[in-house]
């Protein structure tokens, strides 16, 4: 099997290298000749003239005579950069293509700042990248750097709570996303490039300062994209791309809140770079499991950092190292008032509110880029990447006995290595084809002591006095993907993308799919556009947070399962299809509609179990997802408005993997019933606006969910909730030298102070109680340079 995978690679990279030799294609040989002009069209004698191949090797010399024209013969057919220098000028380039025995010409503008040459060939490299990502037959919601700087927190708007103004995505607690009633299932993606997933926790691994462009794809999505289905978030970062600069920003209000960012960015030649942190504190890490206002042992700290470089080697090539760090650490919130249930050396009383539970989490990836184009039919990109992730839970060592019967200290941390390569090949004005491999190799380590007491057959305490049991394993897994598709552009009107996709994993278990994709838009009036696609989906299980658990020393303990059963968590397989249409109403509002259905073998979902806050996942036999979406935007002058409403349902039966999670009525009653997931949620609603009002922009967004799922075996439902933030920003510019121009904003989150239960502690794998915020008002200052 290993053997005929690494062939299928081979051979996908063969067929990457015949499509880029196709542009040079044995035939007579020709020249490249033309002019080279200043700013003014006045000639530029004595210029420098290099011939460059798509690898950026010299093909050919010469020099422009007095009157700028210049000439360079014997050249095989294909594409070319024509590079030219000059003293006293920024290099220019062209692009120029040879045909069998015919001649290219071309004209090039020198200028005297070096500045446009790199912003022309970064945007020209920036467009072959985004020339790899295909979105036909999915659906798009894009968020640019203004629509974030506009809403009510700015760029110190976590990164889950943009994504919740998108449709179809409902929150949870812990930061988590559901986007069409999927549990997470999300994939993130920076400049092309994915980012393998960390350790799940609290705090947030990107910041949203580095974002120039977001964009959110669910739906029925092309062959490119793999492993993580629910949702592609997309990022596209900033860069020094465009001159230099930075900025800096204090942010802080209610619950004690500090926050101060900064980021930097320029270029020098060819060089650019683009550097970004964040360092804050305050008393509200964690949703509150009260519904008091101010929560008990909340307090968190958190910082991050992101930084990317990029050289441009020639106009047709560029190498990119980019790198991101968060470290966050947590306080366990606490119910004061809880009343204990087992005894430790005699003694049974302890306040609950005195407990000290934490969590440190720690995310790092760093990513090589080579990325470039031939400047017509082939665009190209060649990534190795590397993540570490850690996540640390200590319990309250005397306290998690006198409630829980268990104190586990646990330590999870994975290491990612892989390689990415995309390309994408014009054949004609027909076809553009696109194919890529990509392979990636994790290590998981559980390092865990679980302090317990003895126990009888029932769970029962036998004995005051608590013994270790060391809980400790590693392993090391591999995932295989490769793909190959073709857009198809049948008509003016009609653009088909069809493709396939290969994935294999070799985990916990050994498994691997074939999936067909195929997607189309079709633009029936120049206002209205349909999408429609099929995707079979392949979905392995979060390898960092499966472990090898042996329950079987947990026998005879407090830690002990009502039940014995622990199969292997299977990935999800899946029958995808979606149906959308877009119309533009008028110039200034522009509404859709997109319905989906999904079905699934093996569906996974994750849960909270036991009393560290870390997930763990688990299959569904089978499951179903379904629904409805409708958004609505309006943009005119200086308004602008949007809201969506989603309808799901997301459903599951037969737990078939890491039983003895769950009790035994919970797993009778599911094997034989459709139950809806804990994350499903009916009705799902965002929406905002902004007015401009001279340099004041008054802004709001906010959010409404029909309530997730509660009770046993999920039978029951939470209330619905609405939160509405609003927020006032103010630009100033003042002659004074040492101030200049800022930006000052004023927000309420939760501006009606309803508060809302999110999470009352009661569902398949819902640990605890969880509550939304109450009214907090917050301030901040942005200062650009």
């Amino acid at each position: 099997m290993k053997n005929r995978t690494l062939f299928a690679h081979a051979a996908l990279l063969l067929f990457a290298q015949i499509a880029a030799g196709h542009a040079y294609a044995t035939g007579s040989d020709g020249a490249v000749s033309g002019s080279v002009t200043d700013s003014s069209g006045k000639p530029v004698a004595n210029a420098s003239v290099a011939l460059q191949d798509a690898s950026g090797a010299s093909v050919g010399a010469t020099s422009t005579d007095a009157s700028g024209h210049f000439s360079v013969h014997h050249v095989a057919p294909g594409a070319y950069a024509v590079v030219v220098a000059a003293p006293g000028y920024a290099s220019g380039s062209s692009i120029a293509t040879a045909n069998d025995g015919a001649d290219a010409s071309v004209s090039v503008a020198l200028s005297k700042s070096d500045a446009l040459d790199v912003q022309v060939n970064a945007k020209r490299l920036d467009r072959a990248r985004n020339g790899l990502l295909p979105e036909t037959g999915s659906s798009v919601y894009r968020f640019s750097q203004a629509d974030i700087d506009t809403l009510p927190a700015g760029q110190n708007t976590p990164l889950n709570q943009v994504l919740l103004q998108a449709p179809g995505v409902a929150s949870d607690s812990y930061g988590q996303l559901h986007v069409r009633g999927e549990h997470a299932n999300l994939q993130y993606r920076i400049n092309g490039i994915i980012i393998p997933e960390p350790i799940s926790g609290f705090g947030q691994s990107l910041d949203t300062r580095i974002i120039d462009q977001l964009n959110l794809l669910t739906g029925a999505l092309p062959a490119q994209y793999g492993y993580r289905t629910a949702g592609i978030v997309d990022i596209h970062t900033k860069n020094g791309d465009q001159g230099n600069g930075g900025s800096i920003d204090v942010f802080g209000g209610s619950h004690q809140t500090i926050k101060t960012s900064a980021d930097v960015f320029g270029s020098k030649g060819p060089f650019s770079y683009y550097f970004s942190g964040s360092l804050g504190e305050n008393n509200l890490g964690i949703e509150n499991p009260t519904s008091s206002a101010s929560p008990i042992h909340d307090h968190t700290r958190q910082g991050d950092a992101f930084g990317l470089m990029s050289y441009i080697i020639n106009p047709l090539t560029r190498v990119s190292l980019m790198f991101g760090t968060t470290s966050n650490q947590f306080e366990i919130p606490n119910t004061p008032g809880l009343p204990t249930s087992f005894t430790l050396n005699g003694n049974t009383a302890f306040d609950s509110s005195k407990l000290n539970e934490t969590q440190s989490e720690l995310n790092q990836f760093a990513v090589v880029a080579l990325q470039g184009t031939n400047g017509g039919a082939l665009d190209y990109q060649v990534a190795l990447f590397t993540r570490y992730s850690r996540t640390q839970f200590n319990p309250d060592p005397v306290g998690d006995l006198l409630f829980n019967g268990v104190a586990a200290s646990d330590f999870h941390s994975d290491t990612a290595n892989g390689v990415q390569a995309d390309t994408t090949y014009r054949l004609n004005d027909k076809h553009t084809l696109r194919a890529g491999i990509s392979f990636q190799q994790e290590h998981a380590v559980f390092n865990n002591n679980v302090s317990v007491f003895p126990a009888d057959v029932n769970g029962n305490q036998t004995s005051d006095q608590p013994f270790n049991v060391p809980d400790s394993s590693s392993k090391t897994g591999y995932l295989y993907s490769a793909y190959i598709q073709d857009e198809w552009k049948l008509t003016d009107k009609l653009t088909i993308n069809y493709g396939l996709r290969y994935d294999k994993m070799d985990e916990y278990v050994s498994a691997s799919q074939l999936s067909p994709r195929v997607g189309l838009v079709y633009a029936l009036t120049p206002s209205t556009t349909i999408h429609a696609g099929y995707s079979r989906y392949f979905t392995p299980p979060a390898f960092e947070l499966v472990s090898g658990e042996d329950i079987a020393r947990f026998a005879g303990t407090t830690a002990q399962s009502s039940s014995t059963r622990n199969d292997p968590v299977q990935p999800e397989r899946s029958h995808y299809f979606d149906l959308g249409i877009t119309q533009r109403l008028t110039s200034t509002i522009t509404v859709g509609v997109d319905a989906y259905y999904k079905k699934s073998t093996n569906l996974l979902d994750e849960g909270q179990f036991g009393t560290a806050l870390i997930f763990t996942p688990f299959n569904y036999k089978y499951g179903r997802d379904y629904g409805v979406e409708f958004t609505g935007n309006y943009k005119q002058g200086n308004v602008s408005a949007y809201v969506n409403v989603a309808y799901s349902r997301a459903q599951g039966k037969d737990i078939n993997s890491a039983q003895f999670n769950f009790s035994a009525d919970e797993l009778a009653f599911v094997s034989n019933h459709y139950v809806f997931l804990d994350h499903d949620q009916r009705v799902t609603a965002s929406f905002g606006g902004a007015y401009q009002l001279g340099r004041t922009t008054f802004t709001f967004d906010g959010i409404v969910g029909s309530g997730l799922r509660s009770g046993f075996a999920n039978t029951d439902r939470l209330p619905v909730y609405t939160q509405v933030n609003l927020g006032v920003i103010h630009h100033f510019n003042f002659n004074e030298p040492l101030i200049g121009k800022f930006d000052a904003r004023l927000l309420l989150i939760n501006a009606f102070n309803r508060v809302y239960e999110l999470r009352d502690g009661s569902g398949i794998g819902v640990g605890a109680p969880q509550y939304g915020p109450h009214l907090a008002m917050y301030a901040g200052i942005t200062k650009n340079f």
